[in-house]
């Protein structure tokens, strides 16, 4: 299904690391003309001429932090300024902590909604108008998190609740105007973001509490992003492990909360012991 989507244009949030950036190439795979967005605007701007190069399309690099409103319409301004319009939305940026409520400073959890709420309101709020033209896509890439709370993270799951609440409403608002919206779950994946995760004060963790090997890849999570905007998907749960919690959350919610604490009590230096 290579070039599939000649033409089009992605807007992807988050993209210069980690599941945004194999979601840049997956795109371009596919031959859409992209504006990436990201904090890191010297990375990205290498970022987008590779891409050009190797795959023929055209890239933008827009410096963005999406817990800032104006960056965010300023990004999807340059897309429509650029291209003409936005075929697809990825809301990826996202941030995550890991440390116990009672130690937390709440401007951890604060920076949480900011980033991950907001951010994914204030894209799709400025990109709406051009989505409903073009009956395109947008996507809000969240985790299991979103769908059953995990200790030492407070903030980030309310932050994925919170955007499941928010993309389910707008669904339902559009499910007749042509529209496509999709929450895509991956289970854990090898990335960057347990090294950037918050710690109670609000400075990044700089290592992993999990073994990176054996989780999914942003490449993988990133293929099945681009499959699931050409099918039109209403959700992707990823892993069997996460449709299993997903379903027994539902079934059995207090068997899943002791085994949630069994999971997160393996962690290296475990919150929960």
């Amino acid at each position: 299904m290579n070039g599939a989507l000649h033409n089009k244009t992605v807007i992807i949030t988050g993209a210069s690391s980690g599941i945004g950036l194999a979601c840049a190439e997956a795109f371009a795979r596919q031959g859409a003309s992209l504006v990436l967005g990201a904090r890191r605007y010297v990375d990205l701007c290498a970022i987008s001429q590779s891409l050009e190069v190797r795959y023929g399309i055209r890239a933008v690099a827009v410096q963005c932090d999406v817990a800032n409103e104006m960056d965010c319409r300023a990004l999807v301004q340059q897309a429509v300024t650029t291209f003409g319009g936005v075929d697809v939305l990825v809301n990826n940026a996202g941030v995550s902590m890991r440390a116990l409520f009672a130690d937390l400073d709440l401007s951890v959890l604060r920076r949480l909604m900011d980033v991950n709420f907001w951010g994914t309101v204030y894209c799709t709020k400025y990109a709406i108008g051009e989505l409903l033209r073009s009956k395109g896509s947008v996507v809000a890439v969240s985790s299991i998190a979103g769908y059953r709370g995990l200790p030492g993270r407070t903030g980030y799951s309310a932050s994925k609740f919170a955007i499941h609440g928010f993309m389910e409403s707008l669904r339902v608002e559009n499910l007749k105007t042509g529209l496509h919206v999709m929450l895509a779950c991956p289970g854990f994946t090898a990335s960057n973001i347990r090294q950037t995760a918050l710690d109670a004060a609000g400075s990044a963790h700089g290592e992993t509490s999990m073994d990176e090997d054996k989780m999914m890849t942003a490449e993988e999570v990133a293929g099945r992003i681009v499959q699931g905007v050409l099918r039109r998907k209403r959700a992707l749960v990823m892993t069997r492990q996460g449709k299993l919690a997903v379903l027994m959350n539902k079934l059995l919610p207090a068997w899943v909360d002791k085994q949630v604490y069994k999971l997160f009590a393996k962690e290296k230096n475990p919150l929960v012991k």
